[in-house]
């Protein structure tokens, strides 16, 4: 690993044989809030001042934003301090995962970097802070790291001391207790033509709920609900799915609705490699969200943390006039809509456990500090070749105080194409309070909204 800030953290967990790894103790957990925020992130600047010290995150929107709006950019005036491109990268090789240099490499000239000032924004309630540290002194990991016990609401180890943790830190990130949205997908061809598909989602957030305890939640992190509306082929498809805390000890559960048999049907295999619906194969259903799921299929290492140029703040992708065809190019986005900057994050390397069939051997996670939203991965082949380029690109919501994606993308590098996500321009904005209730989270209810 190239200039790890913190190389001594770097803990194999290789199988973990039924051990559980102990709490942090009141000591350790003190320091969230102190010299840690109360995420857990370093809170002082770094030593070159390219880092700030991070000082509460975006506290309040800009003047420029109405509640009802979609969220504006707080830096209007920002410019890129410099642009990274195929030309000029041996500068900045310290600063680069490599699958970002490898898309400058395959992909240069019209790939390329523009890094902007660091903004440390990542914010979240005082409840969720409070939860934090209050799961760092209880949480533990289940037999073999299949599920976490005695956390609740939001990341259950805030000081990590092993990949599996740094993992379940952004399975279970706080990301409000309901959320509504439009937005589209696509899988653009090599010449930049592509078909999109519209989804209608809706998240009902049961383990981040105020007061919500373990033994009342069933298991459940959250239900999800999402409704085809376009293209016509497609439209009325309805996919139900729950999204259980221990996936070893009660699976996931998912539901399939399409308009052409007019039947809700069980998914069994929604997870791990199976191919993300609609996505071309160029992406797995484990990619969702960056990662998701159980993470049994893979001995997991925290190789420590590094500084590196990752997508942050991304209010120009997000912009309310912005549309996908400003967005889609061939191979790769509109470069001048993204914005990098420089941040810590934490480095996590899954491999394969042995007799395990997952299409991709190796993955590497970089996880931001300031909020556990994994910012960008790498997928290997079994010949151990880069493959697949992940990027999460991020704000934080102004009508709820979360970091989250707003816009995801997967780059084959074989196939010269990519999978995109969260095409939400010219839709309303998320609404963080729709009044969502457990029971239209049913199979019963979906059957009913299908027959609507």
């Amino acid at each position: 690993m190239r200039n790890p800030i913190v190389a001594g953290i770097a803990v194999a967990v290789l199988g973990l044989s039924g051990a559980v790894f102990a709490k942090v103790s009141p000591e350790e957990a003190a320091k969230l809030g102190d010299e840690l925020t109360p995420v857990g992130a370093v809170r002082a600047a770094n030593a070159s001042g390219t880092i700030p010290e991070w000082t509460g995150g975006l506290k309040a929107a800009p003047a420029s934003w109405k509640k009802g709006d979609i969220e504006t950019n707080p830096f209007p005036e920002d410019e890129p301090l410099f642009i990274i491109t195929k030309a000029n990268v041996h500068l900045y090789k310290d600063k680069l995962s490599d699958g970002h240099l490898k898309m400058l490499q395959e992909y240069g000239p019209e790939f390329f970097i523009p890094v902007y000032e660091t903004r440390r924004t990542a914010a979240y309630p005082e409840h969720v802070y409070e939860k934090l540290k209050e799961n760092a002194l209880t949480a533990e990991l289940l037999d073999n790291g299949n599920g976490v016990s005695d956390a609740i609401m939001t990341s259950p180890f805030p000081i990590p001391q092993n990949g599996l943790e740094a993992i379940w830190n952004h399975i279970l990130r706080y990301r409000g207790t309901e959320v509504a949205f439009r937005s589209a997908s696509a899988t653009p061809q090599t010449d930049g033509s592509y078909n999109p598909v519209v989804n209608d989602y809706q998240y009902y957030i049961a383990y981040s709920k105020k007061g919500a305890k373990l033994e009342e939640i069933d298991n459940k992190i959250f239900y999800l609900k999402t409704n085809t509306v376009a293209p016509a082929a497609l439209a009325g498809t309805i996919t139900l799915v729950h999204e259980t805390l221990d996936q070893i000890r009660s699976p996931r559960l998912a539901w399939r609705y399409d308009s052409g048999s007019r039947r809700l049907r069980r998914s069994p295999n929604l997870a791990y490699e199976t191919d993300l619906p609609n996505s071309s194969s160029l992406r797995s259903v484990d990619q969702k969200d960056m990662y998701n799921g159980a993470p049994n299929q893979y001995d997991w290492e925290l190789k420590g943390k590094r500084e590196l140029f990752v997508p942050y703040n991304a209010y120009r992708l997000h912009d309310a006039e912005v549309r996908p065809d400003d967005v889609i190019r061939p191979r790769h986005i509109n470069q001048s809509l993204a914005r990098y900057e420089l941040h810590r994050v934490w480095v996590v390397e899954a491999k394969r456990r042995v007799g395990i069939s997952h299409i991709y051997d190796r993955r590497v996670f970089y996880i931001d500090e300031d909020s556990w939203q994994i910012l960008a991965s790498e997928e290997y082949d079994d010949k151990g070749n880069l493959w697949r380029v992940s990027e999460a690109h991020n704000i934080s919501f102004y009508s709820e105080p979360v970091f989250w994606t707003t816009m995801e993308m997967t780059y084959d590098l074989k196939a010269k194409r990519y999978y995109i996500d969260g095409l939400d321009n010219g839709y309303k904005p998320y609404d963080f309070s729709p009044g969502f209730r457990s029971a239209e989270f049913t199979a019963s209810a979906a059957r009913r909204d299908a027959r609507r």
